[in-house]
């Protein structure tokens, strides 16, 4: 794991200046000891982790990861995901779909149809198309990738179940929260949308996220 992005405290200070909740919930989770947002500077990693912990459990997910790890030698990358046949990655918990999307993010990673190094030089949004383009990789994977993988500072990842019912949490709105309120947060914690993101997950979950 890296360092936590060199933005971070800067992000702090100008969260806690613009908005009370975020102010509340940074220094309640910003301790010595706390956890912040760290990466492991490996995509295809984090293309199997998050294809993985589509629509399961975070529990779930982390059983399944477990065994594909282990069906990996422990060594998570396209050239031991390629020689593993359909029913050896289906044996570690994965559903059809999944196993499929691993397989061609192994194929195309290795034939360079997908070029990780071109991201950092794309916009979030060229980035999102760009990642979107995999098999089983939507818009919120996309996001989880540019968000853990690679640190983007303004990442709001508006589909996320968790921020929608974190800003319901601290912000007292209905669950779903309205479009127009996710929209304003949005404009107001602009350029550190990540950040905020972050802390609001940490209010609803015990266990910091990564990917």
């Amino acid at each position: 794991m890296s360092k936590v992005p060199k933005y971070w405290n800067k992000a702090k200070k100008y969260l806690s200046n613009k908005d009370k909740v975020m102010k509340l919930l940074i220094k309640k989770y910003s301790g010595p000891s706390e956890t912040m947002l760290t990466t492991r500077r490996d995509i295809f990693y984090s293309l199997c982790k998050s294809i993985i912990g589509q629509q399961i459990s975070v529990a779930a997910a982390n059983s399944v990861f477990l065994k594909f790890k282990k069906k990996c030698n422990n060594k998570i990358n396209a050239k031991n995901v390629n020689k593993l046949n359909f029913i050896q990655l289906k044996s570690c918990g994965l559903s059809k779909q999944k196993v499929k999307g691993i397989k061609s993010l192994a194929k195309k990673t290795l034939d360079k149809t997908f070029n990780s190094k071109i991201i950092p030089k794309m916009s979030d949004e060229e980035a999102i198309l760009y990642l979107s383009e995999l098999r089983q990789i939507g818009r919120w994977s996309a996001e989880m990738i540019l968000l853990f993988t690679y640190n983007r500072p303004n990442i709001w990842p508006i589909q996320d179940i968790g921020l929608l019912r974190a800003i319901s949490k601290n912000y007292k709105k209905k669950y779903l929260p309205p479009n127009e309120f996710v929209s304003l947060l949005n404009k107001k914690f602009t350029p550190y949308c990540s950040v905020a993101t972050w802390y609001l997950w940490r209010s609803i979950d015990p266990e910091p996220i990564q990917y």
